[in-house]
């Protein structure tokens, strides 16, 4: 009796130390993202009924009931187990994702799909749960800690296995979500500097390819904006990283000197090659520094010169690494950046989800008045671009209510994350607020063609088993873990 009494008081602690307001947020979500998916597959006059399981909405609800009998079992799991097996759970994923690679049919060129019978299971989805376990359990070692480029191998050996595995797969879209992981590192401990450069060469990867078209003193105007882009980041990083005004200042007057000089040139008619005025001025530059270097820090000018050379370096293989893409990633990344226009082709699904969520207006069309959704203009709606359903039938105040939701959610996790008095928690609570930003950012991105249509489902919304019970797993480990705060010391 006793032992029954003890476990009874121990699960009413439970109870009462979960989350329950992060819990309401989620079944919200859910339930909104099966009503969408109803109003994005079911005609106005359709009678058929919102919960019947031959339909999508109908199916979408049974995977929810099923979810939450996934995410109340975690929550019954003794919170230590998490952390014993994140190993062996992430072991076992990584030999999961390899076997799918070679054992999957091609669906639609992708083989990331496990066939049980009816049931279809996408084994990355759970590896993310997997990684973000094993990424825990590698910061809570006694004595780990981001110090020097050797500590970053095993973090980020951890965070790109299951990429390559994914890619084997041919599944880019789902690869690409890991590479948010990289904020956590950030978090803990990772120099600015690094995502700074991570961020740069996103953006010499767009510029180049934006404006490659044009050319501006006999080079392509990419290539002229992102060597412009380095002088100026030279000087800022000697004025603000390096805090050395002395060198800051010969630097940026030699640079504005020679722009001078070059434009005086060409006023009077003589032609100066691009490549000719850069190649010169930032290699004068960079000599001038590694000279100067020595009566200042030296490991800060340094790492100047090395960004200042990697990035021409990443510059000119810019168009290599796009040639390497497949065709059809090619045309995707044209169409996000307006360098290609095929409304009925290449960019159809996109522009008929931008003209989906523009026709919904302030506040929409109505439930099931959607007429870009009930002509079936966009395809997989209810997938990926079940967002424009929201858009053109509740308008801006329904997306703008979705938004806040998950604006909601995320800060919440955060505010899991920060109250932890465990490394293994925090990190878990970054790992899941990483890859929630990465999904709702790159899914809307792409359904107002802000960014490449890469196969992002929007979490809790988008239609499926797999993504709805790979998220939930993903938040429940992170209650359970968060639920025993108050007991942290007592184990």
């Amino acid at each position: 009796m006793a032992s029954t009494r003890d476990n009874n008081n121990e699960s009413n602690r439970l109870l009462a130390s979960v989350d329950w307001f992060t819990v309401l947020l989620y079944v919200v979500l859910v339930i909104a993202g099966a009503v969408s998916i109803y109003a994005a597959t079911t005609s106005s006059t359709s009678q058929v009924s919102m919960f019947d399981f031959d339909t999508f909405s109908g199916k979408q609800f049974l995977w929810i009931g099923l979810s939450f009998a996934i995410g109340f079992s975690l929550l019954l799991i003794d919170r230590r187990l998490y952390e014993a097996y994140a190993y062996p759970i992430y072991a076992i994923m990584i030999i999961i994702l390899i076997v799918t690679a070679f054992v999957s049919p091609n669906i639609k060129g992708s083989h990331s799909w496990l066939r049980f019978g009816p049931v279809s299971i996408q084994p990355a989805e759970f590896a993310k749960t997997a990684t973000a376990l094993a990424l825990a359990k590698l910061f809570s070692t006694y004595g780990f800690q981001i110090k020097g480029w050797r500590t970053y191998i095993v973090p980020l050996f951890i965070i790109f296995l299951p990429v390559a595995c994914i890619l084997l797969e041919r599944e880019t879209g789902s690869a690409l979500v890991y590479f948010s992981l990289i904020l956590v590192l950030y978090r803990e401990g990772m120099n600015g500097f690094v995502l700074f450069a991570m961020l740069a060469a996103v953006s010499y990867f767009v510029i180049v390819l934006k404006f490659a078209a044009t050319l501006t003193m006999g080079i392509p105007t990419g290539i002229f904006i992102v060597l412009t882009c380095v002088m100026v980041i030279i000087v800022l990083m000697l004025l603000m990283y390096c805090r050395s005004l002395i060198l800051g200042r010969n630097v940026a007057l030699g640079y504005i000197a020679c722009a001078l000089i070059a434009w005086g040139l060409t006023a009077m008619g003589v032609h100066i090659n691009g490549y000719v005025f850069f190649f010169t001025v930032i290699p004068a530059s960079l000599i001038y520094l590694l000279i100067g270097m020595f009566h200042d820090d030296l490991n800060k000018v340094l790492m100047t010169v090395i960004f200042a050379v990697a990035s021409i370096i990443f510059m000119f293989s810019v168009n290599v690494a796009f040639n390497m893409l497949a065709t059809h990633q090619q045309n995707r990344i044209n169409i996000a950046l307006g360098i290609e226009e095929d409304l009925k082709g290449k960019g159809y699904n996109v522009n008929q989800s931008k003209i989906a969520i523009g026709s919904g207006g302030l506040t929409g069309k109505g439930f099931l008045q959607g007429t870009q959704t009930k002509l079936n203009y966009v395809p997989e709606q209810h997938t990926d671009f079940i967002f424009c359903t929201i858009g053109e039938e509740e308008g801006f105040v329904g997306t703008t209510t979705v938004l806040i939701l998950f604006l909601t959610l995320i800060l919440r996790v955060i505010a899991i994350g920060e109250r932890q008095h465990t490394t293994f928690g925090r990190v878990y609570a970054y790992c899941v607020a990483s890859i929630l930003i990465f999904h709702l950012t790159i899914n809307i991105g792409m359904v107002i063609g802000l960014v490449p249509v890469i196969g992002i489902p929007l979490p809790f919304f988008s239609y499926g088993g797999s993504s709805l019970w790979g998220f939930t797993i993903l938040l429940f480990i992170l209650l359970r873990i968060d639920a025993v705060r108050s007991e942290y010391g007592t184990w």
